[in-house]
């Protein structure tokens, strides 16, 4: 059982990784040892994330917008001048657009489905080499995708793209495991419930203590729990597991399918 959860030395990429659920499991893998590299558009809060999280380990930021085909590229060529090989790709960047249903705008569909469905598609393109490089039998390389429960069932907030696109990230998971498989390379996603983060912000400001009641659990997510699960999933502990869709709620999506 030694060694069975760990995942010290690992180089590790976070999309998204400068805040919120990014954030939550960035930390978590600077902190288990892991080589850490987080990514965003916003260059100086990447700046500041680094910095901070470079206090407990290993961090370092690159900034990059993956909602174009030529941002994934960018990010890959940048990782490869760094390094020979990347472990885990836990791809988090997403965008989200409330709206009530008669005012919905096309333009929500483009941008949402841009980065939350192309952009998880076209950087795991760019970077099956990298990955195919540290995989082996008995230690796959791993891809991590984030998808959300509003992605398994109708959403109470009018997120129609958003719901959307995490259904189709879910099934993309699926997709890409089947497909890279014989690469030794793992594709699982963890959907989360509610959690601290700036896109939940005002939802949890306004509904958190409902939120929380009507949650089996009784209580919102913490960041150990969502760190948690993507530790397991990057670890030898996980290594079997390949095109599963996690929830990570809680237990509300077994109220609400």
């Amino acid at each position: 059982m030694s060694g069975l959860f760990s995942v010290e030395g690992k180089v590790v990429v976070v999309t998204g990784g400068s805040r919120g659920i990014g954030l939550m499991i960035a930390r978590g893998f600077v902190e288990a040892g892991a080589r850490v590299y987080i990514s965003s558009r916003n260059a100086e809060v990447c700046r500041e994330v680094e910095a901070e999280l470079s206090k407990s380990g290993a961090c370092v930021a690159i900034p990059a917008d993956l909602a174009t085909e030529a941002g994934c590229r960018e990010l890959t060529a940048a990782l490869e001048s760094r390094e020979e090989r990347v472990h885990v790709l836990v791809n988090n960047a997403g965008a989200n657009w409330g709206a009530p249903f008669a005012e919905y705008p096309d333009n929500a569909f483009d941008k949402v489905f841009a980065l939350n469905v192309k952009g998880v598609f076209n950087l795991t393109r760019c970077m099956t080499p990298l990955l195919k490089r540290a995989a082996t039998d008995g230690d796959p390389a791993r891809v991590i995708n984030i998808g959300s429960i509003d992605g398994l069932q109708a959403p109470t907030l009018e997120t129609y793209a958003y719901s959307s696109s995490k259904a189709a990230v879910h099934h993309l998971t699926r997709v890409l495991a089947h497909r890279l498989a014989g690469s030794r390379i793992t594709v699982n996603a963890i959907a989360p419930g509610p959690f601290e983060s700036k896109m939940m912000a005002a939802t949890l400001k306004q509904f958190g203590d409902s939120i929380a009641a009507s949650c089996p659990l009784g209580r919102i997510g913490r960041p150990d729990d969502m760190a948690g699960t993507a530790i397991f999933l990057a670890s030898r502990a996980g290594s079997y597991l390949t095109g599963t869709v996690i929830p990570v709620d809680g237990g509300i999506s077994t109220r609400h399918g």
